[in-house]
């Protein structure tokens, strides 16, 4: 891809993330171009990534063969329409990471024949942690399907999904997941608390266990089973614990949690859903 003109519409969170995996994955700076509105996100991506940015939408879009559409899904109506004419003339890849909008509504706005493909990615990409789903019609050739997975690796984890509706429950599982660890942790450290540690040691040590596990989980074949196995002994402290969560139907909890979670992503892409009003 570090051969390839690349536009990212939209200097915020997950356009810095998609812009810093680019280059960490070898794309030259100057391949890269961005449209922002804010001023003072155009020069702080000038300062500290080195990359072109501009106000102007079309500009940046000129002579891309790949725009990354990393606006507030809100606004993805707007951007897109504005766009189409040189949408259609140039017929980019069009990768779209707005949470929540449907890809019929992304083709519409582009233009007939600009192929589009969804991006489901979560906050981890931040720092080069990510979990990224995808998803392509089948009028997107095998080119375009991995130059979308070349972008979306640059930010960690790829999968993809061979239906939409499956970002739907993407969106609950990893892209509003790391809420449910960060509470979880944050919840340890509170009861660590009422038991007896010093607030400070309680977060330092459940953030600490939070990450270790993650590495953990994330490394060899990630087998979720075999690593909570390994870490309860029979009759021991964590088989207790484990207890007390069966014994509060932990595991229904965390099943109608992702249900809310997907029929809410559900409703934010209906017509009605006022779409993109909030995060994943």
């Amino acid at each position: 891809m570090s051969d390839r003109q690349i536009t990212v519409l939209g200097g915020g969170n997950m356009g810095r993330a998609l812009i810093g995996g680019l280059l960490r994955s070898g794309t030259r700076p100057e391949r890269i171009s961005v449209g922002e509105a804010s001023e003072a996100a155009r020069l702080a991506l000038a300062r500290e990534l080195g990359v072109s940015a501009t106000a102007d939408n079309a500009r940046a879009v000129a002579g891309a063969a790949l725009v990354v559409l990393a606006v507030k899904p809100y606004q993805a109506r707007e951007v897109l329409t504005a766009l189409s004419p040189l949408l259609r003339a140039g017929r980019p890849l069009v990768v779209s990471v707005a949470a929540g909008v449907r890809l019929a509504a992304l083709q519409s706005w582009c233009g007939a024949g600009v192929p589009v493909v969804r991006a489901m990615p979560n906050r981890p990409a931040l720092v080069g942690a990510g979990a990224t789903a995808l998803y392509a019609p089948d009028s997107v050739a095998a080119e375009q399907r991995a130059a979308a997975e070349r972008l979306a690796r640059s930010l960690g984890e790829v999968v993809w999904v061979p239906a939409e509706e499956q970002l739907d429950v993407v969106t609950a599982l990893s892209g509003s997941g790391p809420a449910y660890f960060f509470l979880l942790a944050e919840l340890m450290a509170q009861a660590a608390t009422r038991l007896g540690l010093a607030a400070p040691v309680a977060r330092r040590l459940a953030a600490a266990t939070l990450h270790g596990a993650g590495l953990m989980a994330g490394a060899g074949d990630a087998d979720l089973v075999r690593l909570r196995e390994e870490v309860t002994s029979r009759g021991g402290t964590t088989a207790a614990a484990l207890a007390a969560f069966a014994d509060a139907d932990f595991e229904g909890t965390v099943e109608r949690a992702l249900g809310a979670a997907a029929r809410r992503s559900r409703e934010l892409g209906s017509p009605d859903g006022h779409v993109g009003t909030s995060a994943p």
